[in-house]
Parts: C-alpha cells; sequence; structure tokens
C-alpha cells in the first residue's frame, strides 16, 4: 500500500514564500546585510522576474491570435472589444474618484513635517529626473502621438521590448482579423499551429511556476532594504512621515478589491467573491510580488480559465487587453499622490484641476506599461498639468513607491480577472461551480 501525499496548493507556496521574504528583509535592514542581499539574495528575483517577461510577448501574441480566429466573425470581436474596453475605463474613472475623494478627506500631506520633506526631496530628486525626462518628451508630442505609437513600424522591434505591449496588441489583432477574414480552409493550417504553440506556451508557464516561491522569496527579501538603503533612521521616518499617505493609498486599493469588485461580478457575473478569490488569489500574490501586471498575466489567464471557468477565447483576448489598458490602482495612486504632494507644498487644487486630473489619468493609464515603475512616469504627467507644483515634489513619494507598486499592482489584477468574468458570463462564456 503507498501513502500519496497531497500537494501544496501554489498560492499557499508563494504565501510562505512572501512571508519568509518579508523577515528577512526586515532581518537584513537591522543587520546591515545590505551587499549580501543584493548579491546573492535578489538576483534570483530577477531571474524569476525575467522568465516571466521572456513569456510575456509571445503569451499575449499567440493567444490573442488563437483567441480571435475563434470568435468567426468580426461582428463579435467588435462586440467583446467595446464591451470589455467600456467597463475598462469605467472602472478606472471609479478607482481615480475613490482616491480624490479619500485624499481630500484624510489630507496626508498636511501630516508631513517640513524636515522629512525636505529631507525625502533631496534624496530622491535625482533618481526621479530620468521619469521626468520621459514625461517632459511625452507631454511635448502631438496630440495624437498615442495613435501613432500604437501602429509599430517594426515588429521584431516592438517584440524585443515589453513596454510596446499595445504595439503586439495591434500586431494580434490584425493578424487575427485577417484569419477570419479569409477562408477557412486557407487559415485552418496557421490556426491548429497557434493552438499548438499556445499549448506549449501555457506548459511553459507551468514550468515558471514550480520556481515562484523561491521567486517571490528573493523579490521581497530585498523590498525594506532598498527603500531605506540600509539607513534605519531614515526607514522609521519614512514610515512615520509617509505612513499616512501610503494608508490612504491602501485603504482605497482595498476598496476597489473589498467593496467594488465584489459588486461588480456578483451583480454582473453571478459569481460569489469568495469563489472569485479562490481562483485568483496566486495571481494576486504573485502581482504583489512582482509589480508587474504584464509578468503576471500568464498566471493570471491560467487560474481564469481553469478555476474560474472563463473561456479561453475571452480571457485571450480581454487580458492581455486589460494588463495593457486597465490600471486601476495606479490611477487611484496617481489621483491620491499628485493631490498629496500639492498639499505638501500648501498648493490647493480646485474642483476643475482634479477633473483634469481625472480626465489625464484616465488617459495616461490606457498607454502605461505594465512594468513596475511606469506609475512614476504617469504621475509626472498628471503632476505637469500644474506649473506651480514643483515636479521634483516626485521625490516625495519615491521612497514608498515600490511598496505601494505591489499593492496597486495587485489592484490591477484584480480588476483584469473581474472583467474577463464579467464579460464572459455576457457572452455566455463562463462555466463556473458556484453561480
Amino acid at each position: 500500500m503507498t501513502l500519496k501525499t497531497k500537494k501544496m496548493p501554489l498560492y499557499i507556496q508563494i504565501i510562505i514564500g512572501l512571508v519568509l521574504g518579508l523577515g528577512y528583509s526586515i532581518l537584513a535592514t537591522f543587520q546591515g546585510w545590505i551587499t549580501f542581499t543584493e548579491d546573492w539574495i535578489s538576483p534570483f528575483g530577477k531571474i524569476f522576474i525575467n522568465s516571466l517577461k521572456l513569456i510575456a510577448v509571445p503569451l499575449v501574441l499567440v493567444s490573442l491570435i488563437v483567441g480571435i480566429a475563434s470568435m468567426n466573425n468580426i461582428r463579435t470581436l467588435g462586440k467583446m472589444g467595446g464591451k470589455s474596453i467600456f467597463i475598462y475605463i469605467s472602472t478606472t474613472v471609479i478607482a481615480i474618484i475613490i482616491g480624490l475623494l479619500l485624499v481630500n478627506t484624510v489630507q496626508p500631506g498636511k501630516f508631513m513635517s517640513d524636515e522629512t520633506r525636505g529631507k525625502l526631496v533631496d534624496k530622491y530628486s535625482s533618481k526621479s529626473v530620468s521619469k521626468i525626462e520621459f514625461a517632459k518628451v511625452t507631454k511635448e508630442n502631438g496630440p495624437l502621438q498615442p495613435l501613432i505609437d500604437l501602429v509599430p513600424s517594426n515588429f521584431i522591434t516592438s517584440a524585443s521590448d515589453n513596454r510596446n505591449m499595445l504595439q503586439i496588441i495591434f500586431f494580434a489583432i490584425l493578424f487575427g482579423v485577417a484569419m477570419v477574414m479569409i477562408p477557412e480552409s486557407k487559415s485552418l493550417p496557421t490556426k491548429v499551429f497557434f493552438e499548438s504553440v499556445n499549448e506549449i506556451i501555457l506548459k511553459i508557464v507551468d514550468i515558471i511556476m514550480i520556481y515562484s516561491p523561491i521567486g517571490v522569496f528573493a523579490l521581497l527579501a530585498g523590498v525594506l532594504v532598498q527603500v531605506s538603503e540600509g539607513d534605519i533612521g531614515f526607514a522609521f521616518q519614512i514610515l512615520t512621515g509617509l505612513g499616512i499617505y501610503s494608508l490612504t493609498v491602501i485603504v482605497g486599493l482595498s476598496i476597489m478589491i473589498f467593496i467594488v469588485y465584489p459588486f461588480l461580478i456578483r451583480r454582473f457575473a453571478k459569481v460569489k467573491f469568495k469563489t472569485f478569490l479562490k481562483a485568483i488569489s496566486p495571481a494576486q500574490l504573485l502581482a504583489f510580488s512582482t509589480s508587474s501586471s504584464a509578468a503576471t498575466l500568464p498566471l493570471t489567464m491560467e487560474r481564469v480559465e481553469e478555476e474560474l471557468g472563463v473561456s479561453k477565447r475571452v480571457s485571450s483576448f480581454v487580458l492581455p487587453l486589460g494588463a495593457t489598458i486597465n490600471m486601476d490602482g495606479t490611477s487611484l495612486y496617481q489621483a491620491v499622490a499628485a493631490v498629496f504632494i500639492a498639499q505638501s507644498f500648501n498648493i490647493d487644487l480646485t474642483v476643475i484641476d482634479q477633473l483634469a486630473i481625472l480626465v489625464t489619468a484616465t488617459l495616461a493609464s490606457i498607454g502605461s506599461a505594465a512594468v513596475p515603475g511606469a506609475g512614476l512616469v504617469m504621475l509626472t504627467i498628471v503632476l505637469g498639468l500644474f506649473p506651480e507644483i514643483p515636479i521634483e515634489g516626485i521625490g516625495l513619494v519615491f521612497a514608498v513607491d515600490r511598496i505601494l507598486d505591489m499593492c496597486r499592482t495587485t489592484v490591477n489584477v484584480t480588476g483584469d480577472a473581474s472583467v474577463a468574468a464579467i464579460v464572459a458570463y455576457s457572452e455566455n462564456e463562463i462555466n463556473t461551480i458556484e453561480k
């Protein structure tokens, strides 16, 4: 008689890696293990991130082509695409409104001392230079530049950088639409080829996920070390001075995860939030540790299809699109951070000013790269609306951006999965046990 051991669920393994990583991060900060952590621990996290980025472009390209080719007609594609984009933009607007309401109620900028404010600006202003310069270039471009950027001049060049995911999506949609428009007898061999490649890519995802607990541990191990740079005293000043601001952002993100999304999926997808949360929790944990919607996309697709019951036809179209244009958590962060910086410099923003933040943050989120740190570039664009706010004020939030980036990416991924479930239900393409 042989004893069969039950395999530990992936989300439990990721949680263990996450907790151990954070615990080590705190210990390393107090013990001063900065160099050791950077040289011998953090590289394993970078390897994990690179492996996820490696598969992101092929996954998006192939899954979109397969998904579109399975629709059989252009009308179905247009209907699903329009529905997805409308819901994504709607949830983004809701997130920004929640952020603005919270930051105006709490007014976290009033809690920061002048000394802490000045020290943070001095410490991080040099690090924000590249973000500021990139935002200036973006701002100086014409109003139709995003439309120009959408169409790649060289697909191979676009595929070499995950930041060009919108261009990959454009090519994949164009390729898939062309397959639908030609006779099925001619498109069938290509369709079979891409379906086979898609299965291979999903198996590669499974292989990468075996390594995920180690990767998550390595990523989290250096978080506090990177933020404080080994200065324990300054670390506590950060936690004290920026605590209210960080809490404001986290409360807003929590409202999205535990109130807005549960209402939407229960009302429009007829799925219990407990069922939904159990299905996507591994993707949420991975998003928290990687701070990248694109890196998390392979696991998000796998969980939504296998555990939530969303068809591949829907998930392969809606989720890659969402990983690029849906930035609910990031947009909420933009709203809170912009007003927080203004408050820190005793600058009052009018209702009209904050409506401008709403519109700009919504539009900026559509073209934002689904990679760590993209939120700071978006923030500099938003701050550029107000010449009276010193652009160096981005240094105020730079210190805690990495931690908040982890939180807002979790919301982004949750939003992607929520919209996939809603669209799938509306298309009668979801099959969950509990409804």
